[in-house]
């Protein structure tokens, strides 16, 4: 597959036959600063033994999904405004599927999964190499129903689309990096922008949510803002809670 518009976009572009994680592969890359810059991209149908967050294994058959790279090199100098490249990732991406399935709700699940009415197209996992991000993506592109790892998941082709997988990667590129260079130019989230605009495409703001807590706990109550740090606010019996990572779950869909 040719992707001449991603290649535009990308400081290096790079496709493979098959990877067993495209994110284990750039974390190594990302040693050579000169031949792999800001914004490189390794990119493969065929990934064979990719790792999702809390480092569940993700596989999918060949051809039925999107594997993405991207190298983060020029990052925001402040740290609450790097706790939000995953959403910013999220966004990006949102924005590139809403291009092409405009007439879905598509939306962002904190802390970063995208979803095309409220099934999950997308998964996005962020990894430092201590100097830069590894930013990987999965997108389902051609996945049929019985090759869906959970019942709420989705993908272009059962939403019957075709994906043009060019644009997407294209458009998720430029959108990226217009969102890194907005979060470096001014300092934060809220004077970039970024804070507003993804607090408006995530659909977790306003529901009630169970959040399933690194320690094994489970938090319900109503997701009800995003934190100048990218932590979700819970409210729970009265009280405000500020979750930092775990998975959430959307009332409607348990």
């Amino acid at each position: 597959m040719d992707f001449p518009q991603a290649e535009a976009v990308a400081s290096r572009f790079e496709v493979l036959a098959e990877s067993a994680s495209t994110n284990a592969a750039m974390r190594l890359l990302s040693a050579d600063a000169e031949a792999w810059p800001h914004l490189s991209v390794l990119l493969t149908e065929n990934q064979t033994a990719g790792r999702g967050r809390l480092d569940r294994s993700w596989e999918t058959p060949a051809g039925s999904a999107l594997a993405i790279s991207v190298l983060l090199r020029e990052l925001p100098s402040q740290p609450e405004a790097i706790g939000w490249i995953p959403l910013v990732a999220g966004l990006a991406m949102a924005d590139a599927v809403t291009v092409q399935l405009a007439d879905h709700e598509v939306g962002v699940k904190w802390p970063n999964d995208v979803l095309v009415d409220g099934r999950k197209i997308c998964g996005i996992l962020a990894e430092s190499t201590g100097s830069a991000i590894v930013l990987g993506s999965g997108v389902n592109t051609a996945m049929t129903a019985a090759q869906l790892p959970v019942p709420t998941a989705t993908s272009f082709a059962l939403l019957g689309r075709t994906c043009d997988a060019d644009r997407l990667v294209a458009d998720y590129l430029r959108r990226l990096d217009g969102l890194l260079s907005a979060l470096r130019s001014w300092g934060d989230t809220d004077r970039s922008g970024v804070h507003a605009a993804v607090s408006a495409r995530c659909t977790t703001l306003g529901k009630t949510v169970e959040v399933a807590l690194p320690d094994g706990d489970i938090l319900r109550g109503e997701a009800v803002r995003l934190e100048p740090d990218g932590r979700l606010c819970v409210r729970s019996d009265g009280e405000e809670r500020l979750v930092a990572a775990g998975d959430v779950v959307h009332a409607r869909l348990s």
